[in-house]
């Protein structure tokens, strides 16, 4: 007979711990070990049949691939993130903060295939089939043909799914919901996610169905639960947005079927999600183009580019140690670039308080963007205002110079879309000049630098003489 133990489990990684302790020492998280019950033993291991020595069936790598292999939603967005539709017999794992949208980004989706015919469940752990009906009913998507269910047990999931036709999208909202008889632990622990995760997965594979997980996110933002769920399944998608602003991004950030960090951008409205098909737009509304420290940056998300306004204030700081306060960007690649525009270009700018905000809420992680947050800088210490109709986009590097990104052609052409003339970054080649844009191109940051300060109300601080 299998003897029953126990033993603690991190909630937030996943390492198992034979005693309980405040802290966990794979990850550093207070308060996340949890016992959970483990068999040992005669009789011990997961309540299912045995394999029996069955063996696999091997086939040729070199063969025929089923022609519809992918299920395409007609959400635009949606199919750009997933790079083309829901990949049959594939798992996905949708993450994103309470409220930000995710079942109601899924649901429409869902009624749009099932508006084309295609057999869609809907399978709901946090609300009741009145709830999500009524949901429905004020997204006026009442009438599709979604089958819905009120579960959270996996076994009975399962059953409900093998039991009539196979179907082609299957929607779990939540992940964290989900329990099942094989372990004995409550749900939403690692081991309840992690077994039904796993058989959901199994479950995509053998009935060819796409499944959709939603999970749950950590107060950092990351999806909760073991980092091994974000490994079984084949795409995880991120679900971004601020609660101040109206438009919600999805971004993938691994997709085995297309490209990573590709993003979708939606608007949330009375009626729903709807489609934003123009980005840069959105992000440019409302700017301000005669303010001081002001930069329109033209960057790339996955395989589409974006025109982003970046935002800067540089202000005399009453303080021993000045403010750095960033918002939607990396702190430390803001240090770098202070850096050189302090040693490199001989601009005294470290003495004051610094604000940087990329505007609309978009947060942007590309070192394309150092050439754009530079000018934005020194324009607002100048008080020179930026060309109204300029972007900017290039790499800095820490002796200097300006360095060539890539996809320059893609954004030269977003930039142009969008009545921009002008152009400022580094070294382009021959392909990218003949657009029909006034390019400047520059290969040290200090002659950018000195032509916004030409411009400008206030002369830049010169630095002070070293003292032996």
């Amino acid at each position: 007979m299998a003897k029953s133990r126990s033993h603690f489990v991190c909630q937030s990684c996943g390492a198992v711990s034979s005693r309980w302790q405040g802290r966990c020492d794979a990850c550093g998280e207070w308060n996340t070990l949890v016992e959970e019950i483990m068999d040992s033993g005669v009789g011990a291991g997961p309540k299912a049949a045995k394999a029996n020595g069955r063996p696999a069936n091997l086939v040729p790598l070199s063969g025929e691939t089923e022609s519809a292999a992918r299920v395409v939603t007609g959400m635009a967005e949606l199919d750009r993130v997933t790079g083309g539709g829901f990949v049959k017999g594939s798992a996905l794992l949708v993450g994103g903060d309470p409220g930000i949208g995710k079942s109601t980004l899924l649901l429409q989706s869902a009624a749009a295939l099932a508006n084309k015919g295609k057999r869609v469940v809907y399978v709901s752990g946090e609300e009741a089939v009145a709830q999500v009906r009524l949901r429905a009913q004020r997204l006026g998507l009442g009438e599709a043909g979604v089958l819905l269910a009120a579960e959270t047990n996996v076994e009975i999931i399962l059953a409900t799914l093998e039991n009539g036709p196979p179907p082609d999208l299957v929607i779990i909202d939540s992940i964290q919901t989900l329990w099942t008889d094989r372990v004995d632990s409550a749900p939403g622990t690692v081991t309840q996610v992690r077994t039904s995760a796993q058989a959901l997965t199994r479950l995509a594979k053998k009935s060819g169905a796409a499944v959709v997980l939603v999970g749950h996110v950590t107060k950092d933002g990351q999806i909760a639960g073991p980092r091994v769920v974000e490994h079984m399944v084949d795409a995880v998608l991120y679900f971004e947005g601020d609660s101040s602003h109206t438009f919600r991004i999805l971004r993938g950030v691994k997709n085995r079927y297309g490209a990573t960090d590709e993003i979708g951008v939606f608007a949330m409205t009375e009626r729903g999600l709807e489609q934003v098909a123009n980005p840069s737009a959105l992000f440019l509304d409302q700017r301000d183009k005669d303010a001081a420290g002001s930069a329109v940056f033209a960057g790339m998300e996955g395989t589409r580019p974006l025109l982003i306004e970046i935002q800067a204030l540089v202000a005399p700081s009453p303080l021993g140690t000045p403010r750095r306060a960033v918002v939607g960007w990396d702190s430390s690649r803001l240090s770098m670039v202070l850096a050189v525009l302090e040693t490199r270009c001989g601009v005294r700018i470290g003495a004051n308080d610094i604000y940087l905000n990329v505007a609309g809420g978009l947060k942007i992680n590309e070192p394309a963007a150092d050439l754009a947050v530079a000018a934005a800088l020194i324009s607002s210490l100048t008080g020179a205002a930026l060309p109204a109709d300029a972007v900017y986009f290039g790499e800095i590097s820490l002796a200097g110079g300006v360095r060539p990104v890539v996809h320059a052609g893609l954004r030269l052409r977003e930039a142009q879309k969008l009545g921009f003339g002008s152009v400022v970054t580094g070294k382009l080649g021959n392909a990218d000049r003949n657009n029909g844009l006034d390019v400047t191109e520059y290969a040290q940051l200090s002659d950018m630098v000195s032509r916004i300060a030409a411009q400008g109300k206030r002369a830049i601080p010169e630095p002070e003489p070293e003292s032996w």
